[in-house]
């Protein structure tokens, strides 16, 4: 009943212009008065100081009146003048200041010019949109495609299919690659990062024109780095379309399909060349392709190339860029833009003197790190998001207990019975993955499967067929866990669980995506103990409610735990 309790006071950080720790920030800003109260306040100062200027003028007139009066003679002009000159200075200087107070109070950064951006403005910008930005240069964010320099043909490109506003990553690392500055990407699957690294790239291949003309002979002037073919294929499709007006000629390089064939392309002569890390190694070694002009490059997935054990191929690749030590092609103009690749400045032993390196990863293991100092200067770091950005909370959760491996087959087809379409089921063994599919074919489902064992024209043809509704149930190994744009996915299976939580991360990440809600449901049994922890973790951290058998598990006590699934 104490009103001192009824009332409490709330914190006041920074004099009102701080944060609380673990608390939205968004809602904290809703509720701050402080700049409502500044802006207040400097509008009285200015009244003040505007009614002082005019009582001054006011007393100055009535003096001189005065002294005409008695003399019969006017003040001497100079005098007359300075305070007339005096009172309009301070007028003019109350008309600023209650100017640019009103001005702060009641204009959107959306709302301003360019050329009347603030500091302030660009920090609710970057705010309005989750963009955190660390170390390098950073340049501002894109506020729309109007302001973005781009070449006609990509803007057109841009505008056929249908990019009304830039999405994030789009607004923050267009105008570093734009640049020339060196960029790691840190982004939730779906936000837009492909077309986020070619739109730059693209732009610096239109602006050598005189390296284009001998692709042929010294090699692409870009190259993109995938760690699975799907995903280089995806990307090879996206590159297409924004190439449609600019005549830029792209090639896909991966396993799976005919080297001579990929090779005959190369010595066409192409503008960007899309690969995996070990068909690059293949045609680089069988001289199909050299790179003496390349000082663009990309390398999306980076973490997963990592994992996959696609280091010495990716060093490899980088360290055969540019070997000839030539100047870009196209002259002083193009050595100037790759010159700035770092945004000023780079550590020593970094291996890239003229060349602009963009990597976007999911996380940073110390192996990306390692790639990232050896390989880039002076990099920015940029994130969308908050530090759980991988970790996606529009996902609902479930993971069901079994007494053993027998009894997932009748428990998938009671979830398949009853959730929505398309589904995705991941297996863990190639094997494993044939069986399961034939058993759900066998209960009269339709199915795709697709994994490493597959030919490249039988995975391509199961993503096509899947991507197209005519069947929605696809059996897949961890092949289509990640980079796959997949759209609409409602729910996410685990057949069996993951090895590694990040495998599960990405797996899960295939539904839910560009905003959308989705669902996952994972089988879980005795032989899963090893990843239990971080499962319980990861739930936790995510919001989801952790089953009683998975808490007991994942500590060790066993005792209150609950009985199997049914």
């Amino acid at each position: 009943m104490n009103p001192l309790y009824a009332r409490r006071l709330a914190p006041a950080l920074g004099f009102g212009r701080g944060y609380q720790a673990g608390v939205d920030m968004r809602e904290q800003r809703k509720d701050s008065h402080y700049l409502e109260t500044l802006v207040a306040k400097r509008v009285e100062e200015a009244r003040a100081l505007a009614a002082a200027a005019a009582s001054a003028a006011a007393s100055a007139a009535a003096l001189t009146a005065a002294v005409a009066a008695t003399s019969g003679a006017a003040p001497p002009l100079p005098d007359d003048a300075a305070l007339t000159a005096a009172s309009a200075a301070r007028l003019r200087a109350a008309d600023a200041l209650i100017g640019k107070s009103i001005g702060v109070a009641g204009a959107h950064w959306s709302d301003k010019a360019l050329d009347a951006m603030t500091d302030r403005d660009w920090r609710i910008m970057r705010e309005d949109f989750d963009i955190h930005v660390k170390g390098g240069k950073p340049l501002h964010p894109l506020r729309k495609w109007d302001e973005c320099p781009l070449a006609a043909p990509l803007r057109q490109a841009v505008d056929a299919m249908g990019y009304t506003e830039p999405t994030p990553i789009q607004r923050q690392a267009i105008p570093m690659g734009l640049a020339g500055r060196d960029l790691i990407g840190v982004a939730e699957t779906g936000s837009g990062k492909t077309a986020a690294f070619l739109l730059p790239l693209m732009q610096y291949v239109l602006a050598h024109a005189a390296g284009r003309a001998q692709v042929a002979d010294a090699g692409p002037l870009a190259l993109v780095m995938a760690p699975v073919r799907e995903l280089a294929q995806q990307i090879e499709a996206e590159c297409v379309k924004l190439a449609r007006f600019a005549g830029i000629r792209c090639v896909s390089v991966v396993g799976g399909t005919s080297i001579q064939e990929q090779g005959h392309h190369l010595r066409e002569g192409v503008d960007i060349v899309i690969g995996t890390p070990g068909r690059l190694i293949d045609v680089l070694e069988q001289s199909y392709l050299v790179l003496h002009q390349c000082r663009y490059v990309v390398l999306d997935e980076a973490d997963r190339m990592i994992d996959m054990g696609f280091e010495p191929q990716v060093t490899a690749v980088l360290d055969a860029m540019c070997k000839d030590d030539r100047p870009p092609a196209g002259g002083a103009g193009a050595g100037a833009a790759a010159s700035g690749s770092g945004g000023g400045g780079g550590g020593g032993g970094n291996r890239n003197a003229a060349r602009t390196t963009h990597m976007f990863t999911a996380t940073m293991p110390p192996q990306v790190e390692r790639l990232a100092r050896l390989y880039l200067t002076n990099p920015a770091t940029v994130k969308i998001g908050d530090e759980d950005t991988g970790k996606n909370r529009r996902i609902t959760q479930e993971a069901v207990f079994l007494p053993g491996e027998g009894r997932k087959k009748a428990k998938l087809q009671e979830v398949l019975a009853r959730c929505p379409r398309p589904v995705i089921v991941f297996v863990n063994i190639k094997k494993q993955c044939d069986v399961v599919a034939r058993d759900l074919e066998h209960a009269g489902f339709a199915i795709g499967v697709l994994h490493g064992d597959k030919s490249q024209e039988a995975r391509e043809d199961s993503l096509a067929e899947f991507k197209a509704g005519r069947f929605d149930i696809l059996v897949a190994t961890d092949v289509a866990g990640r980079g796959l744009d997949i759209p609409d996915v409602a729910q996410v299976i685990n057949y069996d669980m993951a090895t590694e939580i990040d495998r599960y991360t990405h797996r899960i990440g295939r539904t839910g995506r560009a905003g959308k809600t989705g669902a996952a449901t994972t089988f879980l049994t005795d032989g899963d103990a090893a990843v239990l922890p971080a499962l319980k973790a990861y739930l936790e951290s995510t919001g989801q409610p952790v089953p009683p058998e998975l808490a007991a598990r994942a500590t060790g006590d066993r005792r209150d735990s609950v009985k199997y699934a049914k």
